[in-house]
């Protein structure tokens, strides 16, 4: 009697196993098998898909997959601890740069990009591969289009930063997100609003007209105070009233400088470590696109030779 050459394999395997014969895989198995496979041993030889590049591939983007979900996990729990989730119309209601909007967007393309790299690469499926690479270059050309146009428009570009830190100087107590983000800004770059401690007289909770009920009138918020080293406790009510003195009055206590100053000093300061996380980041997309299409022509090789 004969013994079967069928091998047994679990729901979860079979679910993972290439859906095509033209495996990296498949030239081992051929040649394991002897009599009336050899000839197929002989047809997949110089047509197999690069396994190098196939779980290269798979490694970058379950990493890549990973990391959105991460993000995309912050963002979601950090709209459920706002209640933005029971209330979509919220969303709108920020005046200012809801920061959550950044783990979501990011996270949200990371996590499609990832999804469809990785389980493209896995499952040999040209047309996911073919998303991720068409998307990914889409992304890069953006990317470049954009620091193009920053280039040669930097003037509106400049504008247009003023314009948005003053929006959200506005928003500043609508949202504990945007109000940490506006003081870590202000402590990093030892500032005080775009261009001084004034333009917090755009907020209602710190402008000086006599109609202001509010205690942090004629203030600033802590973040745009000299912190003193010997101090171990954060004193947030050091920027109360400092308005109220003359600018060579308030040096001692606040800083007198905009953040959009010393945001541009910041860049100048750093030009090569900036142009070096930008010009990386260019590179891993440039190796992702080719690692893709490498791994489409790959199978539709095989396909063809089939």
């Amino acid at each position: 009697m004969e013994t079967s050459n069928l091998e047994y394999r679990s729901p979860l395997a079979a679910a993972f196993q290439s859906p095509h014969p033209s495996s990296c895989l498949a030239s081992q198995t051929a040649t394991t098998i002897p009599g009336r496979m050899s000839r197929k041993r002989r047809h997949f030889k110089g047509t197999e898909v690069s396994c190098c590049v196939k779980y290269i591939l798979f490694g970058f983007n379950i990493i890549f997959w990973l990391l959105g979900a991460a993000f995309l996990s912050i963002g979601l729990w950090a709209w459920a601890e706002k209640g933005v989730l029971s209330n979509i119309s919220s969303i709108t209601d920020l005046g200012g740069l809801d920061p959550v909007w950044l783990f979501i967007v990011v996270g949200g393309v990371m996590f499609i990009l990832g999804f469809a790299g990785c389980i493209g690469a896995l499952r040999e499926n040209t047309v996911l591969l073919k998303f991720f690479s068409v998307f990914l270059g889409l992304i890069f050309f953006l990317e470049l289009t954009t620091g193009i146009l920053a280039y040669v428009f930097k003037d509106w570009i400049k504008d247009q930063l003023n314009l948005f830190i003053n929006n959200n100087v506005k928003a500043y107590r609508d949202d504990i997100d945007l109000q940490n983000l506006i003081d870590f800004a202000q402590e990093y770059w030892s500032c005080c609003g775009a261009h001084g401690p004034d333009d917090w007289n755009l907020n209602m909770y710190f402008n000086c007209t006599n109609s202001n009920p509010s205690r942090e009138r004629c203030g600033v918020p802590f973040s745009c105070c000299v912190k003193d080293p010997a101090e171990d406790v954060i004193n947030t009510q050091c920027g109360y009233d400092v308005r109220r003195l003359t600018d060579l009055e308030r040096q001692p206590f606040i800083h007198t400088k905009g953040c959009v100053g010393q945001f541009e000093k910041w860049l100048q300061d750093n030009l090569i470590l900036v142009a070096g996380i930008f010009v990386g980041i260019a590179l891993l997309q440039i190796f992702g696109i080719c690692l893709a299409q490498n791994l489409v022509s790959d199978i539709k090789t095989v396909k063809a030779n089939w």
